[in-house]
């Protein structure tokens, strides 16, 4: 149990009704999950208004209200909170409840477009391999140096957020990895949070449906950097051309990283095969187990992170060349008969292209390049004539298919996704709604040596359509196609 007074600390209250000298066991923001003796914070989101389930929270238990609206009829019994914003006030209590648990540790925090998860499992990866207890906050998954966290949601909301941290610390860690999407800073699922650096890898067309404009993703992922303090680094991307905007404003140490930009920590790659590349960094070669002029961004930034980190430069990059990289983000495998085929999560038109133009980089020219590739449903529309663009601009043949359609009809999405393949690339386009069906498809065309591309969904274990949560593994069943070869 803990004070209800030493949970309120650092939020600025507008009005409180009762007293906050008493105990209270959790902290609740659903009120499903209320029980006896807990307080309730009542979120304004973006689906559901918690202010609409005060009352279901009292009833069950509830015994102080954190809101933004009071309601009308106070009950005696009850402590009442008005503030201005409760997610951010969610923030600061969670980590009060917790013991502040990031200021226990180093965390790092990495934003972007793409690059998140890759560096976050690098850097993770990196710090185990240089004895350090490491935690990590992913996407893909959240763990305590190689065991998994448990969590019921991909994204962690920030009660979540503190009570993993917290675990972090009771096991010894001394460092932690975190991706910070856009939605969880305006969310304010970091706030009160103690980072001790962020890292910005680029920006480009994405989420667009939620930020509605392209300047409003553009400041989500500044505000990160604002909120940084004068102890933290700011590491930024100088080949991205809104690097600087990120942090025109911040408090913090800024360094860069580079591949073709002046910065303080500058790399070039130098060979790139599907086996792994071979980079410059700071003036000395490293070869990798990573594909990819993207993947060569993230390893400088990864390197970048441990040296501003305190670690030894040789260590850093002999520890570097040995990391086997994420799950899903081009994953390479061959058939007996010598078919190339690569998983990647690429889901933006950015990141697909990166992906695409990498293979181009490194195929011999005589082969084919199949490519599969759909659009997610309920996220942002204005992307999906994009991605069969370019899809069809950088592939022999392609064949658009379903993602994860979610609530939407996926014949639509392809609708949308075929409304950006020119005249001159239909007869070598397929659309098949089926996506194991148009990875089989995709087989069956290829021949020895030809390349085969899934993009979009890369580590994920599912497919999910009318909000139910198919089992679907694009690389399981890649695998099993080659394995009859």
């Amino acid at each position: 149990m803990k004070s209800f007074n030493d949970i309120l600390q650092n939020i600025e209250a507008l009005k409180i009704v009762g007293n906050a000298a008493f105990g209270v066991n959790e902290i609740a923001f659903d009120s499903r999950e209320v029980k006896a003796g807990d307080v309730f914070v009542a979120i304004s989101g973006t689906q559901v208004d918690g202010h609409h389930f005060i009352e279901n929270a009292i009833e069950k238990g509830a015994v102080a209200i954190v809101c933004e609206q009071l309601p009308e009829n106070l009950r005696k019994e009850v402590s009442y909170v008005r503030v201005a914003d409760s997610s951010y006030a969610l923030g600061q209590m969670a980590a009060n409840f917790y013991g502040h648990p990031s200021g226990k540790l180093k965390l790092v925090g990495v934003t972007g477009t793409n690059g998140k998860t890759t560096i976050v499992t690098l850097l993770h990866q990196l710090f185990i391999a240089l004895g350090y207890e490491t935690g990590m906050l992913s996407t893909i998954n959240n763990k305590v140096q190689y065991r998994e966290i448990p969590t019921r949601h991909t994204t962690p909301d920030a009660l979540n957020i503190n009570k993993m941290l917290c675990e972090m610390v009771d096991e010894g860690c001394e460092f932690a990895f975190m991706e910070v999407s856009s939605h969880a800073v305006v969310q304010e699922r970091i706030a009160g949070l103690q980072f001790a650096g962020g890292v910005f890898t680029n920006i480009t067309h994405d989420h667009l449906d939620y930020h509605k404009t392209f300047k409003a993703y553009i400041a989500a992922k500044k505000k990160f950097f604002d909120d940084l303090s004068p102890r933290a680094f700011a590491l930024v991307n100088a080949d991205d051309r809104n690097a600087q905007v990120m942090v025109q404003n911040t408090r913090a140490k800024k360094y860069s990283f580079g591949l073709k930009t002046m910065a303080d920590f500058k790399g070039r790659l130098m060979e790139d095969e599907f086996e792994g590349l071979q980079m410059l960094i700071d003036n000395q070669e490293v070869f990798a187990r990573l594909v990819g002029q993207f993947n060569a961004s993230n390893l400088l930034a990864v390197y970048a992170v441990a040296i501003l980190l305190g670690q030894e430069k040789e260590e850093v990059l002999i520890a570097l060349s040995a990391l086997p990289g994420a799950e899903g983000r081009f994953d390479v495998m061959r058939s007996g008969d010598g078919i190339i085929g690569i998983v990647d999560y690429a889901h933006t038109p950015d990141a697909l292209k990166n992906v695409l133009e990498t293979i181009q980089a490194i195929r011999n020219g005589d082969e084919q390049l199949i490519t599969v590739v759909g659009a997610g449903g309920d996220r942002d529309k204005g992307k999906r004539p994009l991605m069969a663009a370019i899809a069809n601009r950088l592939s022999d043949r392609v064949i658009l298919t379903s993602d994860n359609p979610r609530t939407e009809n996926p014949e639509q999405i392809l609708e949308d996704m075929k409304a950006g393949v020119e005249v001159v690339y239909r007869r070598k386009t397929l659309i098949i709604t089926n996506r194991k069906e148009a990875i089989k498809t995709a087989y069956n065309l290829a021949k020895a040596g030809d390349i085969i591309l899934v993009a979009g969904k890369g580590h994920e274990k599912y497919q999910e359509i009318n909000g139910v949560r198919h089992p679907f593994d694009d690389k399981q069943i890649l695998n099993e196609l080659f394995e009859q070869a």
